[in-house]
Formats: structure tokens, sequence, C-alpha cells
């Protein structure tokens, strides 16, 4: 016993002495490896809800919502006139005495909370506070139905509306486990010329384009994380949305060309037959098939003979529903084939003097393209349609269709198509909390896009890859701020950063160069089909992901993704192993800020022979500087800490050791 005593502490003296010995030369550091390396990244345990591995549980619940729509145009006060009958379903295991509701369109009262937030001076793309537009809905009765034998009973509720909020108090629980209600909501609103670049009016020559969106009521998400999800609509933050089936009916003048998100029930009804059987051809085309064209949009001879049409939409588990509507429409569409076999159609609308090869003449192209890739790489595409709508909106999102800018050409055009296709997959698919987490949704879609970029047309509009030094002085400076920030606590600059940007590039560096492309994928294809429909949180994903590839991944979601923390990696001196070059260099690595990453470092001797060594991100675990040994065998003229300049290293300067330094 006591010999073994004496051995541990023989050890422990040891070690003491190495410690001691690698102090003897202070360098400044904020690197603290117990804080990046912490054991306890995960604060709570998996459950049968959310398991440990990132998987939903046995016990999984969310609710549901299916919509009945049934809403008119008026073109000439660009007002909505709608009603909606919500059959919501509880699948909790709480029963509701109450239920909550989005009013999004009351973000444009000049009373709202956003409106509060908006600069007095200067612009936003939330909207402006000194437009004095009244907007917001009118919420006209709600009622709650309920069967009696062959008759409908009608109980009102007077709501309680808070900003953007309304909350229903039910004179009957809804119980758990799947009980039921069915709500009838009247109401009316003025669509606002520029409504937070999410919906509007674009004017044109031939009629306005309505871009419809956040255009009904739509009910709360309650979950097992928060209850119900309340954060009143700001402007930045985005959506949480419950899943259902849309069955939807609108009704615009004759005139228009309408389309929206899911499956055109009734085309032979609202076109022209020459039109419908150009319709018809290009769901059995990869081409592009103009199915109104320019000479049609101003000829009478070309629109029915009627003073109005109802389009009729259904879409199944989808978040969401949205819609276009204008008579200034070019149409075209072709097919998009599907990894199953099954077909769907890509489609575009546009004005006149957005025609054009070089402009939104390639849309249903690009829009093919998008989705076939998205489909093959990620998941399949879940959808009747796909469709593009050239607007005042610069871009944004929802299930089937896409509001894009009018002006967009070429490169740009390709780029945001896809961008706003890729949130199929998130948020549409994999139905994040948009309005906590950002970045689950836009920087995963920044991610995707990148590699889309090289996959398309042989690389037609793919960018040169990052200079990561370059840019690091930009996505950590000083301004800069976390990623995990929601986005109406970011400040306006820092959105396209802290939620496109970083997130975006953390993944590609993820999948290039920490795991590699094969095990990152296989890892995040499963994510997809895991959390596809449901509501995954942040903790989710990083469970999935490690599980799938692994690897204790906590160092690398607390410093890129929880805090903003730097990476400096620094070369120190440089030796010869026994004061022989040929038997090999030892170089001293430093970690000089809060972040670690894995060492990369590339030689080259005098004689002009190079190599490589990499170590594992492990080294930094209980260090701040490291030794590595270089397997050269002559005098070295150069050292460097990440050649390809992959890692966020923020300052490159200390990233080099020449023999020219010690001749100076």
């Amino acid at each position: 016993m006591m010999q073994k005593k004496l051995f541990i502490l023989s050890i422990l003296l040891t070690s003491f002495n190495l410690v001691i010995a690698q102090e003897q030369q202070p360098i400044k550091t904020v690197y603290d490896p117990n804080q990046l390396f912490n054991p306890l990244f995960y604060s709570q345990y998996g459950n049968n809800i959310r398991t440990g591995n990132g998987e939903p549980g046995k016990e999984y619940w969310q609710n549901k919502a299916d919509y009945i729509i049934r809403a008119e145009l008026n073109d000439q006060t660009n007002q909505i006139s709608g009603s909606i009958t919500m059959t919501y379903v509880n699948n909790s295991p709480t029963s509701m005495n109450f239920l909550w509701f989005q009013l999004d369109q009351n973000l444009f009262k000049p009373t709202s909370r956003g409106y509060a937030k908006l600069p007095i001076a200067g612009r936003s793309r939330y909207g402006n506070a000194s437009n004095n537009f009244e907007g917001g809905y009118n919420i006209k009765t709600v009622k709650i139905l309920s069967a009696v034998g062959s008759k409908v009973n009608e109980t009102s509720i007077v709501p309680d509306i808070y900003d953007t909020r309304m909350r229903v108090d039910l004179p009957k629980a809804i119980k758990a486990g799947g009980d039921r209600i069915v709500i009838k909501i009247e109401y009316t609103y003025t669509i606002p010329e520029y409504g937070a670049d999410r919906t509007g009016v674009l004017k044109t020559p031939d009629g306005n384009i309505f871009a419809v969106a956040q255009w009904y009521p739509r009910i709360c998400v309650f979950d097992d994380i928060q209850g119900w999800n309340t954060l009143p609509y700001l402007g930045a933050s985005e959506f949480y949305l419950e899943y259902g089936n849309f069955d939807v009916a609108i009704t615009t003048p004759a005139s228009h060309v309408v389309v929206a998100s899911g499956d055109l029930l009734n085309p032979s009804e609202v076109m022209t037959p020459a039109q419908f059987n150009r319709y018809k051809s290009a769901f059995l085309s990869d081409s592009t098939i103009m199915v109104r064209n320019m000479e049609e949009v101003s000829n009478p001879a070309s629109k029915l003979n009627k003073e109005k049409n109802t389009w009729r939409y259904f879409i199944s588990n989808a978040r969401d529903f949205a819609w276009a509507s204008s008579a200034s429409f070019i149409w075209d569409a072709a097919r998009i084939n599907l990894p199953s076999g099954k077909k769907s159609l890509a489609q575009s609308v546009y004005p006149i003097s957005s025609s054009g090869n070089d402009s939104w003449g390639r849309s249903t192209e690009y829009t093919k393209a998008s989705i076939e890739n998205y489909s093959k790489r990620w998941f399949e595409y879940p959808y009747a349609a796909a469709t593009n709508v050239a607007s005042n909106i610069g871009g944004m999102e929802y299930p089937g269709i896409v509001f894009c800018s009018s002006t967009a050409k070429t490169e740009d055009l390709w780029g945001v198509t896809d961008h706003e296709f890729g949130h199929t997959w998130f948020p549409m698919i994999v139905g994040s909390n948009e309005r906590k987490y950002g970045w689950m949704d836009e920087g995963f879609n920044t991610f995707i896009n990148e590699i889309a970029s090289q996959d398309f047309n042989n690389g037609e509009y793919q960018q040169e890859a990052m200079n990561a030094h370059a840019m690091a002085k930009f996505m950590f400076s000083d301004r800069s701020e976390s990623i995990m920030k929601t986005p109406d606590g970011l400040k306006e600059f820092n959105i396209g950063l802290s939620l496109y940007l970083k997130p975006g590039y953390a993944l590609g560096l993820l999948r290039k160069h920490i795991l590699g492309e094969k095990r990152f994928d296989t890892a995040f294809k499963k994510y997809i089909r895991d959390w596809a429909f449901k509501h995954p949180s942040p903790w989710d994903f990083f469970r999935s992901i490690e599980s799938s590839v692994g690897e204790d991944l906590g160092w690398f979601w607390k410093g890129m993704i929880l805090e903003n923390w730097r990476l400096d990696q620094a070369v120190g001196e440089l030796s010869y192993q026994d004061n022989n070059p040929a038997n090999g260099a030892i170089v001293t690595v430093h970690n000089l800020q809060k972040m670690a990453m894995p060492v990369v470092i590339e030689f080259e001797t005098i004689s002009g022979i190079k190599g490589r060594i990499s170590l594992p991100v492990e080294v930094w675990q209980n260090n701040i500087t490291i030794k590595a040994r270089i397997p050269s065998k002559d005098l070295l003229s150069r050292v460097t800490i990440d050649p390809d300049k992959v890692f966020p290293d923020f300052d490159e300067e200390n990233n080099n050791w020449s023999s020219e330094q010690l001749k100076k």
C-alpha cells in the first residue's frame, strides 16, 4: 500500500513539475479549457418526449390545427375579408381552458409594439413608423361551433386582444389526449404596401401584385417545452406554427391569376381552355411551358367572361398558407422530378417588366433545379407545386410558395430563389421555433444554399471559398453578437450576420473540416427525417448530430453557437529534436482566445519539401500551449497554422514562423 501511495505521489509531483515548466514562460491568453470543454454542457437529461440521442421519444406529442378558409380580395381597397373555421386537436397531456392566436397584421397598427421598436428616423426592413398606415385586423366575430345531431350550435366569444396576440377563453375545457374544438373567426384587414418584407403590394402598369401572407388568425403553438408560445410579432423574429391541413377558397376579380400554397383543385374553372391545356402540358415537361404569356396579360380575350373567380387550393400537413394574386402575371411552369418517382410542378408568376432570360424568364428553371436538388440531397419535397412570385418583397418563404424581388436578375435571382425554396426544409418541413431560434432556419438554409450553388448547372453561380481569417474580423468583431440570440434581440445590422452567415459558416466548417462530408450528411439527413413535421429545439439538434457522428461536440456548440467566442491560434518557438534538423522539428502552438479548433500545420524545408500535420481539437482539452512534432529531415524555412484559412482565426499575423524571423 505504501509503495502504491509513493507511486501516485511521484506521478503527481512529475505532473506538477511539468506544469511549472510550461508556466515558466507565461503567454497572454484568455483561454480556459475547463470552460470550453465543460462536461455539463447538457443541463437536462433526455426523456420519453425528447430523447437523449436527439430523437422524438415514444411519448412525443404536438397539437394539430386544420383550417377551412374562405376569403375575398378587393383589389381597389387592398382589403381582405374572410373567415376561418379551425379544428384544433389537443394531443397534449394537459386540458385547455383558453386558446392563444397570433394576429400578425396588428404589427401594422401605429400603436403596436413593433412600431414602437422602429427607429424614429431612418429605414428598417420591418416597416416604417412614419407612414401612418392604419393596418391591423378587424375581428368581427369569434364563435365556437358544436354539432348537436344534424344541427350546428354557435357560441359567441368576446376575445381579449393584446397587441399581436388574441386570447379566447372557452366555456368548456378541451380535454387532454385528443379532444378537439371547432372555432370560426370572421375578420377583415387592409394589406400594407410593404409589410415587414413578408407581405405587400407591388404596383405595375398592368395591375397590382398582391403578395398575401400572415393573413388569417393563426393558432399559437402549445408544446412540451414552454406550453403556449405567445411571443409578440415584432417584425424581425419569424414564426412558430402548428401543422395541419388547409382547405382554402380565394375569390378575386376574374382578370387575376391566383397562385397559392398547395394543389390547385379547380384549374379548368379559372383558366381559359388554352391556358388549361398548357397548364396540363407543363406537368409533362422538363422544359418551361408558358401557361399565360405576355400578350395575354393585356388581351381581354384571354380572360374569362365573368366578374369574379374563386380559386380553390388544398395543402396537407403544412404549417402555413400564403398566396398571390394579380392581373399582371405572366405564368410559366415545368415538371419537378422527385426521387421516389412522384412529380410536382415548378411555376413562376411575374410582370412583363420582370421578363427576359437574364431575369424571371429563368425563374422556373431555378425553382425546378432547387427543389430537385434538395429532394435528392436531404428529404423529398412534400408539396404539389413550388411557386415563385415576383413582388416588392426581397425574399420570403411559405409552404409551396415564395415571394422574391421582381427586380432580381441572374445570380441574384438564383440566390434568392434557391434560398427561399431552401426554407421548405427549414422551417417548413423541420418546424423549429423561428421566433426564438432564427439561426435554425436561416443558418441551416444558408448552409444548404452554399452546397446547392456548387450543384446547380455545374457551378454556374458558385462563389469562391470563404477566407475565414478575413471574415473572422467581421464575424467576431466587437459589435457582433451571439448566434443564439433571438432575432428580435439582435441589433438589426447583426441579423444577417448572426442568423445567416455565422451559423451557415459554422455548419459548413463542421461538415468539411471537422467531421467530414459523409459523416455529417448522414447525421443531417437523419435529423431531418426524425424531426420532419415536428418541433425540434436546438438541444434536439445538438444531441441528434452527436449521436449520429459519435462525437462530443459540446465545445463546438458552446463556442460557435451559444457564445460569441474568438479563435486565435499562434505559432510560438520552433526547435529541432536534439538540436539536429535531421531528427525533425518541434513547434509550439498557443491558444490565445476562448475558442478552440483542430490544428493544421503546414511546413516547408529550405530545400522546398512541403508537408502537413493535423491535430484534433482534443489537444486543447487540458492545454493552452501544445508542442507538435514536425517530421522534417532538413532545416525549415516556413511553418504556417491553418494554411487554407478555413478556421475563423481572428489574428492571422501570428499564424506564421519563418527562418527569416531568426535572421532578424
